[in-house]
């Protein structure tokens, strides 16, 4: 549920035509970052069964459907594949760390 949870709010804050600011005023890329990492982590935790190749394409269409959201005129936002592609890393860099730290067995 907590997952869930992080993920509306990633796509409520993504979708904001003026998303609030954050303390310390971090980058763009850096929120991306932290977004996805968080997302990642916690995906691994509510999914330890799932195959981390299908929780991350599934983070990945996540990221992308917030970039193609961005692209909206209307909401104001900048769509970039380098975002989408520090999503995927982010996620996919917790994706690993959680199952090292947290594994099956």
């Amino acid at each position: 549920m907590i997952f869930w949870v992080a993920a509306i709010f990633t796509l409520v804050m993504a979708s904001l035509p003026h998303p609030p600011r954050l303390p310390g005023d971090p980058s763009d890329k850096v929120q991306h970052v932290i977004a996805f990492t968080t997302l990642g982590l916690l995906v691994a935790l509510a999914y330890p069964r799932i195959r981390l190749l299908a929780l991350l394409l599934g983070l990945c269409l996540f990221g992308a459907a917030i970039e193609g959201i961005q692209a909206i005129p209307a909401l104001n936002r900048d769509s970039s594949a380098l975002d989408w592609l520090a999503d995927t890393v982010a996620a996919a860099v917790a994706l690993v760390l959680a199952r090292r730290l947290w594994p099956l067995d």
